[in-house]
C-alpha cells in the first residue's frame, strides 16, 4: 500500500524564518508516534547548536494531580498532561502568572512562564483559584539533540506556528480539538490537514 504521507496528499509546510522559545510545533497529520500524534508542542528552549526542549500541550494523561503528589486536594480534579517521552519521572508546570505569584518562575517567552515555587503552585491549586488558561501541569518533556529538530523540520514532520497573542489560549483545551484549533489558526495553506483522520486506517 502506498505511504500516504509521501503521496500527493502530503502538504508542504510553510516555515517562518525564526524559531524561538514560545514557537509552536504542530504535528503533520500522518505523524503516528504515540506521544506526538496530532500534538502541539510549545518550545521552551531552543538553539541550533544545543537542541530544543518543549512540552506537548494537548495530551492528557488521564490522571489528576492528587494521584501524583501528596497534599493536593483530590476534589480539585486537576488534569496532568504528558509533556513528552523524556524525563517521565519529573513534573513541571507552565503558567501565565509570573514571578509575583510563583517566585523563581522563568519567563521563556513574553507572558509565558515555566516553573517557580512548586509548593506555592500547590497552594494555588488547593485554594481553588482558576486554572483553565492560566496554569497547566506536565509529566515529562520533549527533547531534541543538536541539529535533530532542524532535520525533522526539513523532513516536514512539524509545521511551525507563532504562539497566540492571548497566552491563555495556549493553556485551554486538549486532544484533537486543540490540534484542529491551531491548524485553523495557520490559515488556508493548511486547510486540508483538518480533513485527515488521526488514524488513516480508520477511513
Amino acid at each position: 500500500m502506498k505511504d500516504l504521507s509521501t503521496s500527493i496528499l502530503k502538504i508542504r509546510t510553510v516555515r517562518p524564518s525564526a524559531i524561538a522559545p514560545g514557537s509552536l510545533l504542530v504535528a503533520e497529520p500522518f505523524l503516528s508516534e504515540s506521544y506526538f500524534n496530532h500534538g502541539v508542542i510549545t518550545l521552551v528552549d531552543y538553539t541550533v547548536d544545543d537542541g530544543a526542549l518543549g512540552l506537548v500541550m494537548n495530551a492528557p494523561t488521564g490522571h489528576t494531580l492528587d494521584e501524583y503528589l501528596e497534599g493536593v486536594d483530590a476534589n480539585c480534579g486537576v488534569e496532568v498532561y504528558c509533556g513528552g517521552p523524556v524525563g517521565i519521572d519529573r513534573m513541571v508546570f507552565m503558567h501565565t502568572l509570573g514571578e509575583s505569584v510563583f517566585p523563581g518562575a522563568k519567563e521563556f517567552a513574553p507572558g509565558l512562564y515555566l516553573g517557580g515555587d512548586f509548593d506555592m503552585a500547590i497552594d494555588y491549586v488547593n485554594s481553588g483559584y482558576p486554572l483553565d488558561g492560566v496554569l497547566r501541569f506536565f509529566i515529562g518533556y520533549s527533547g531534541w539533540d543538536s541539529e535533530q529538530l532542524k532535520q525533522e523540520l526539513d523532513g516536514e514532520t512539524w509545521a511551525v506556528a507563532d504562539s497566540p497573542a492571548d497566552r491563555h489560549q495556549l493553556l485551554t483545551g486538549e486532544g484533537d480539538a486543540y490540534w484542529h484549533r491551531f491548524v485553523r489558526r495557520m490559515g488556508e495553506a493548511y486547510r486540508a490537514w483538518r480533513f485527515f483522520p488521526r488514524d488513516i486506517r480508520a477511513n
